[in-house]
């Protein structure tokens, strides 16, 4: 029988349509223009797993409220650094898509970013005295300088009506505010930016098609197999440079590809579920993210957080969100990922990690058998006048936490994004979650600096860099008045009210 497989040839082949692949495509392109891009989505259509609006935060992880990035020590002090690199990496976000609006790259930055305070709020003496601790090791940095610590009820009643509503006013609570927070919706902005892109000239997309197979060849390049799932038709993609940016799908990708950088890598997948409000009078009352305390062993995708939220142009009030366990790598994967990513090289490292994360085990256990009377108790912790009338159970997105390899440990369990690139270059791969999509921009641009190590090193890119994220080879937090001018521009652009 002849040979009926296509075949075509690129510069680049990214391999999921999330956010991730979309903010390095168009960097790409705005970089070297005549580049050719193959863009591979195994779904019909761009930004349907942990890019959508339903199956992510969309706080704009700008590291605000989010307790989780700032854990407190046994000696009781706080360490700001993480929630200092994120903040900073959200600016470099915001300069980005700032650009894409100026240049008319993508349209109508209302539909995807909106201001909205950012709050944490906790009870109880101990946690009080943390968030003041936090508080106070946030404050003194510039890109927190804004955010304002209150114990007084009549504050935070003016800051969370719905989370302070029937609440007794000798309860010892404390909040943080940060006014210039903002809602993110990634998936619209996803689609925006593919929108802009596959109009370019050597750019296609191809959805309904899944790789099969990847193998680096002698020269260095790489040859894909995919199938197009709606027609059985068989293609091969050869390109000099690979991007796998498919979410859970991208272990069990990382595994066929076959690379020493590769080996022991394993995925622990985390599920979620919203209680999603349904009545128009609630959702008025409630007009801010309001962040809690983890429970102990909780992953960070799992911080509880009472968050409005403006999804296809209604808004929206959820709480969760709650932690579930599917041997699933996608929402839309298969029950057979998890045995299937069990290879030889990370056997070890997955029963090492399994070992020492008992508490997770057990936090996963207690979320799944919990009834809805039990989710309904849990909300009334943020809501006390919650009624179960008013909520309904909604699935949210699916999570890969990473476990890699350790020399001391055997394995550990990492709960922040990772991204493997190879000593050529020549592939790149995202694993794990949060915080991800608000960090895109950074985590691209430094993907880019170690892959195309000469380029990024040219004077014209170092300039078009320089021109789509101002502050580029600077810290924002170690200049207020740049930082300060920067969030001026950016908030005038995406149009922020705050």
């Amino acid at each position: 029988m002849p040979d009926t497989t296509i075949r075509s040839q690129s510069d680049v082949v990214l391999i999921g349509a999330g956010i991730m692949s979309a903010t390095l495509g168009l960097i790409l392109k705005e970089l070297q223009p005549d580049i050719k891009i193959e863009i591979y989505e195994r779904l019909d259509m761009a930004a349907a797993e942990s890019s959508d609006a339903w199956n992510n935060a969309g706080t704009g992880h700008s590291a605000f409220c989010e307790l989780n990035y700032t854990p407190e020590s046994e000696d009781g002090n706080i360490n700001p650094k993480k929630a200092i690199s994120i903040a900073e990496s959200f600016e470099v976000s915001r300069q980005f898509w700032s650009y894409l609006v100026q240049q008319n790259k993508v349209s109508s930055p209302e539909n995807f970013i909106k201001s909205i305070p950012h709050l944490s709020f906790v009870w109880g003496e101990k946690n009080v005295e943390y968030l003041k601790t936090r508080f106070e090791a946030l404050h003194s940095n510039p890109l927190f300088k804004q955010m304002v610590f209150s114990t007084d009820f009549t504050q935070l009643k003016e800051w969370m009506p719905l989370v302070m509503e029937g609440r007794n006013e000798s309860e010892k609570v404390a909040a943080t505010s940060m006014a210039i927070g903002t809602d993110v919706n990634f998936g619209e902005l996803t689609r925006n930016i593919f929108s802009y892109l596959t109009k370019l000239d050597g750019v296609t997309m191809y959805f309904n098609h899944e790789v099969q197979k990847l193998r680096q060849r002698e020269d260095k390049s790489w040859r894909i197999k995919i199938t197009d799932l709606a027609t059985g038709q068989k293609r091969k993609a050869y390109t000099k440079f690979v991007f796998i940016g498919a979410g859970g799908g991208s272990l069990p990708l990382l595994e066929k590809a076959n690379v020493p950088e590769g080996k022991g890598y394993g995925g622990f997948p985390v599920s979620g579920q919203w209680l999603k409000c349904t009545n128009p009078e609630v959702i008025a009352k409630h007009q801010a993210k309001v962040y809690g305390k983890a429970s102990v062993g909780a992953p960070p995708m799992s911080v509880p957080h009472i968050d409005s939220r403006m999804i296809n142009g209604e808004r929206q009030l959820l709480f969760g969100p709650f932690a579930g366990f599917s041997t699933r790598f996608l929402k839309n994967g298969s029950y057979s990922d998890l045995p299937l990513s069990i290879k030889p090289d990370n056997i070890i490292p997955m029963i090492a990690a399994g070992i020492k994360n008992i508490p997770l085990t057990k936090y996963l256990i207690e979320q799944v058998r919990q009834s809805p009377k039990d989710r309904i108790n849990a909300l009334r912790e943020y809501v006390p006048g919650a009624r179960s009338k008013d909520w309904k159970l909604e699935r949210a997105g699916q999570r890969v936490q990473v476990i890699k390899k350790d020399e001391k440990e055997g394995g550990i369990l990492e709960f922040g994004t990772e991204v493997i690139t190879t000593a050529d270059g020549t592939l790149a791969v995202l694993l794990g979650a949060s915080p991800g999509a608000s960090t895109a921009v950074s985590i691209m641009v430094d993907l880019i600096g170690r892959c195309f190590k000469d380029e990024i090193e040219t004077p014209e890119w170092q300039e078009k860099l320089k021109v789509m994220i101002p502050s580029y080879g600077q810290t924002l937090n170690d200049n207020p008045a740049l930082l300060a001018e920067i969030r001026k521009d950016t908030a005038s652009v995406l149009k922020l009210t705050n």
